[in-house]
């Protein structure tokens, strides 16, 4: 038995032996003594001289491939991981150095091609590190081995293995985003670019003139082909990102010119000269081709002045469109039946794109670059200079007389149509085999629209279009009046006609009688049977989502019908893609503005019925979760009409959830849709509960595995339940305990938790209160966590809601019972903690001044519990600031906090705060005059003022009177605003409404700021003061003397008493 012992470094010291022995073993096909040695290489990582020892290994020819191979790729890692000077064991300097000063030579010199790849990594990483300060000359080195390498008399594979030196050093460095990485890399660009360009341009002529005449020896030819690409990846690089305007570059330029002529010369040799190349030689031109295509598509998109300006750009965009056109030739399908033969029609093998293909792409993105700079230049152009703003104007003006002219626009948009929106037989074979996979390609979102050439044409078209209206849609429209024909069966045209007709549509809204063509042509064409008619049937699903979306007043009842139709399985012409098409499509039909439930109503059960069978259907998770967004916008639209299908979209909906599994995303899908449901049904979503609730319980519960992700989507639909509950249940009421977890400040569902919360209150008040010693003591630690504004408002709330819950249903004797709990679970106290803090802060000023512990808002929901909770039960107050103060200590209790309430006062901007702040404060003085309610009485009648003339509204004056003259009159004949008399009042009338609405509505109207006028409680607690003060006389002797005249005065004016 073979046992393996683990032992630290220091007892198998590092050194070259041992270290070939360890990276031998590690190599080995061994695994107990991979597993050994990796321990041991892991070990060595910290120990000083360990990756100069790796470099010294690698260097060493005479060693086994394998062990040289995991020699640099330890050595690459270790760069990654040690190399900063501020990584912990960070590489010391002077091995630094040494590694450094090996690495080129090693390079350049390595015969194994793989080995010299691994290399020039560890070269550029070191680059993008110490470029320039700890390696300025690393470029300028590397430059002058180029220049050595070229020579004739140089070895072969020096060259070579300097571009991939350079080639990688290049890439690393212009991916770097510090403007000082970009500036080191721009400096060093020019001599570097030179010697590049010399090297690419002597050998494409070599091999090019070789090919040509058909002589020249196939080793060096093949080696000077690959040795331009290496040299072109390069140099692609460094005219993108080596030059901050590379138009006003000599160098550029000239190259520049070389790429267009090279891009045409190379696409002739290989028309001519194709079955005469070598395989290998022919790829490697074919890849020289896509690079050029890159280097001219990557210059317009990031450089759009500069390749505007570079010498007969124009006339290179407008090559590409013939070579486009060329190639457009052969791009679509002849037939609309799926090609039995690969190789049909012009069609290329299926798994590799051509590479006509790719650079026709690339060709497709340089020409709507083109127009995008010309009719979207503020979206492309970057200027900082006068020079930039000068360069920009004559960009524009050179691309659209270059480019963009009334005669070429008018042919871009015919070929696109014609040819490059036309299905190519491998895109009929790919519907026919995987119809899942190519719907979800075809409806491929972001940018996808660049790595498919039909994609990328319906972009350049609409941009045509859209920007040359006046040009285009009469010769637009001609075609499409010519084709749409039900006679016409030229199914394909007639597709690619009709998308572009589909794009166009907010162009051709005002052109084009869509009403009539709908009727007269589009209603007879989707019943037509025969071959190929499913791509027609689709092209219509999606032409009709693309009007509806646009076009007010169409034929809504028989867009339903062809939907339905569409959808309808029994027919053979709607196959998978058919149906799935018009499932999306069906989306941009509902969710217009226009659309109402009524005319739907007749074809909702069968469109929700097809719709949930072809989400069973359907495989890819992609798809289903797009047509479960269908039912969702269907289900938002129709409101509280989906009631008599509700039971019907429900049925599919467990086994659907079964099915995921995992796929989390389906499920979200899931319950957003019966959170709408939900919302739709209103007090009937209580006989789904039995199937939603196990739902929302195992998306929330802590020990479940899928409440990462399903927990704010459950959240939404537990919500939109209670809300949508007549009244609660054992098993509604059972979720409770899942909230108090989510009380905690830190987690992003504390808002929601807080909103479900108040959802309860208002559901079942009894036994919340009945809990209400847990919820007061979770809001209590979330307060002294000190939550945002918004979530302590929240908070607050939710205690002003008990206490009202409380008074509803016990009266003064509930709120003194709650009393006890909201001081032994530390809520009130912290309420007063923070009231106090803010006071002491308002007493101070000047530079001393300490600034206030909580924000205004916050303080005003604070005085706002205590209002409530006074104007419940006024000796509830006093009770609880004489149980948390001392018998001596009350009285300054009292006055600090009764100071502060008036002084804050002002800052309360709610008329409804208002009245209740001042019926809570008149309510003290309910009971026998108190000494420290009375001193306040001017404070008082200020307030009294302030309320009753912001809520009472004068009565109108008669005819011959004017208010300015007894204004007392006017306001006690007026009303008070904010008193509803009609309960009823705020009940919608056009739609049902939802339990929740309801049970807010009723609160608040028996709220008393709602139910009580102002002048009324004012004017009693008033008469019993004086009545416990012994009469008028006495009140006047003993308080008012002490108020302002003034005040007294507006009080007065008030007619209130």
């Amino acid at each position: 038995m073979n046992f393996a012992i683990e032992v630290p470094s220091e007892a198998n010291p590092l050194n070259i032996q041992a270290l070939v022995n360890v990276l031998t073993k590690a190599s080995s096909t061994d695994q107990q003594q991979v597993q050994t040695s990796t321990q041991q290489l892991q070990n060595w990582e910290r120990q000083p001289g360990f990756y100069s020892s790796l470099q010294s290994v690698f260097i060493e020819t005479s060693l086994p491939l394998e062990v040289r191979y995991l020699s640099s790729i330890q050595l690459k890692n270790g760069i990654d991981k040690y190399w900063r000077k501020t990584a912990s064991n960070a590489i010391s300097k002077e091995e630094k150095t040494l590694i450094r000063s090996r690495c080129l030579d090693s390079g350049i010199n390595e015969p194994d091609r793989r080995l010299a790849l691994q290399n020039a990594l560890v070269i550029a990483k070191i680059t993008r590190f110490d470029f320039p300060h700890d390696w300025p000359d690393v470029i300028s080195s590397v430059t002058e081995h180029l220049r050595l390498a070229s020579r004739p008399e140089s070895n072969s594979v020096h060259l070579s293995r300097t571009l991939l030196i350079v080639l990688y050093i290049i890439k690393e460095l212009s991916t770097a985003r510090l403007q000082r990485s970009r500036s080191s890399l721009q400096s060093a660009t020019p001599e570097v670019f030179q010697v590049l360009g010399q090297v690419y341009v002597e050998n494409v002529h070599l091999w090019m003139r070789n090919l040509q005449n058909g002589t020249g020896n196939h080793a060096l030819v093949s080696q000077a082909v690959a040795e331009s690409l290496l040299a072109l990846r390069v140099l692609r690089r460094l005219a993108i990102s080596g030059f901050e305007f590379p138009n006003r570059h000599k160098e550029v330029q000239e190259f520049w010119v070389c790429s267009r002529l090279h891009l045409a010369e190379m696409l002739s040799l290989l028309r001519q000269h194709r079955q005469s190349l070598q395989l290998e030689i022919q790829f490697q031109i074919e890849k020289i081709l896509v690079q050029l295509s890159k280097l001219h598509l990557e210059m317009v998109k990031v450089h759009p002045a500069a390749f505007a300006l570079l010498p007969d750009s124009p006339e290179l965009a407008k090559a590409y469109w013939r070579l486009l056109c060329e190639f457009g030739q052969t791009f679509g399908s002849q037939s609309a039946v799926t090609p039995l033969k690969i190789g049909a029609d012009g069609d290329s093998e299926d798994k590799d794109i051509s590479y006509m293909e790719k650079v026709s792409l690339k060709g497709l993105l340089l020409i709507r670059a083109c127009a995008k700079m010309v009719y979207s230049p503020s979206q492309t152009f970057k200027y900082q200079h006068a020079e930039d703003k000068a360069e920009k104007k004559q960009s524009i003006a050179l691309m659209q007389a270059g480019l963009l002219s009334e005669a070429l626009i008018g042919e871009m948009m015919e070929i696109l149509v014609t040819r490059f929106f036309v299905f190519r037989p491998r895109d009929l074979r790919e519907w026919e085999a995987e119809p899942d996979e190519w719907e979800r390609r075809e409806e491929g979102e972001g940018d996808v629209w660049e790595f498919s050439i039909r994609s990328c044409a319906e972009k350049l078209f609409l941009d045509l279009v859209i920007n040359n209206k006046d040009r285009l849609t009469k010769p637009l429209l001609n075609v499409f009046y010519t084709v749409a024909t039900p006679q016409n069966s030229d199914v394909l045209l007639k597709d690619s006609i009709y998308a572009a007709i589909g794009l166009a549509a907010p162009v051709l809204e005002t052109e084009l009688d869509f009403g009539k063509f709908l009727e007269i042509t589009l209603v007879p064409e989707i019943q037509i049977q025969g071959p190929g008619y499913n791509v027609l049937r689709r092209r219509i699903a999606i032409v009709l989502g693309q009007w509806l979306m646009v076009k007010e007043g169409l034929n809504r009842p028989l867009v339903y019908q062809i939907f339905q139709y569409l959808l309808d399985k029994a027919d053979s012409s709607n196959d998978l893609v058919v149906r799935v098409t018009a499932g999306r499509q069906l989306k941009n039909i509902i969710e217009p503005y226009e659309f109402t439930a009524e005319p739907f109503m007749p074809f909702a059960p069968v469109l929700l019925g097809r719709l949930m069978a072809l989400i069973e259907e359907v495989e890819l998770s992609e798809t289903k979760m797009a047509l479960l967004h269908t039912v969702n916008v269907i289900l938002s639209r129709m409101e509280h009409h989906i009631t008599p299908f509700a039971e019907q979209v429900l049925s599919l909906l467990p086994s659907l959830w079964s099915q995921a599994g995992e796929e989390y995303l389906m499920k979200q899908s899931i319950l957003g849709i019966l959170s709408v449901l939900m919302t739709s049904v209103k007090e009937q979503s209580h006989r789904f509960h039995a199937v939603i609730l196990p739902l929302v319980e195992s998306s929330i519960e802590l020990a479940s595995e899928s409440r990462t992700y399903l927990l704010e989507d459950a959240l939404d639909l537990w919500a939109a339940l209670l809300a949508q509950t007549p009244g609660p249940t054992p098993a509604i009421l059972a979720l409770v305990e899942h909230l108090f977890p989510m009380y905690d400040s830190a987690t992003d569902t504390l808002r929601k938790a807080l909103e479900i919360t108040e959802s309860y209150i208002l559901l079942a008040p009894g036994p919340m209160l009945d809990s209400s010693a847990r919820f007061l003591a979770a809001f209590a630690a979330l307060l002294a966590a000190r939550p945002r504004r918004e979530a302590s408002g929240i908070i607050t709330r939710l205690v002003e809601l008990l206490i009202q819950s409380a008074d509803t249903l016990g009266g003064p004797p509930a709120i003194q019972a709650l009393t006890p709990v909201l001081l032994s679970s530390q809520l009130l106290p912290q309420l007063l903690t923070s009231l106090h803090a803010a006071h002491a802060g308002h007493q101070t000023s000047g530079p001393h001044r300490h600034p206030p512990a909580i924000d205004p808002l916050v303080e005003t929901s604070h005085l706002s519990v205590l209002a409530r909770l006074t104007l419940g039960d006024p000796s509830s107050l006093t009770h609880a600031l004489s149980t948390l103060s001392s018998p001596s200590s009350f009285d300054t209790t009292i006055t600090w906090l009764l100071d502060e309430w008036f002084a804050h006062f002002e800052n309360i901007g709610s008329p409804d705060t208002k009245k209740l702040h001042c019926l809570a404060l008149s309510a003290l003085l309910a009971h026998s005059p108190a000494p420290w309610i009375m001193r306040r009485l001017q404070s008082l009648m200020t307030v009294w003022t302030d309320v009753i003339a912001d809520c009472v509204e004068p009565a109108p004056a008669a005819d011959g009177d004017d208010d300015d003259d007894n204004p007392a009159a006017a306001l006690g004949a007026g009303r008070d605003t904010l008193v509803w008399a009609d309960p009823d009042g705020l009940k919608p009338t056009d739609r049902p409404e939802a339990p929740e609405d309801a049970r807010k509505r009723h609160i608040l109207f028996a709220d008393p700021v709602h139910r009580v006028d102002v002048r009324d409680f004012v004017r009693d607690r008033l008469r019993r003061c004086v009545e416990a003060c012994e009469g008028p006389e006495a009140f006047r002797r003993e308080w008012l003397v002490d108020v302002d005249a003034d005040v007294v005065g507006a009080f007065g004016r008030l007619g209130v008493w």
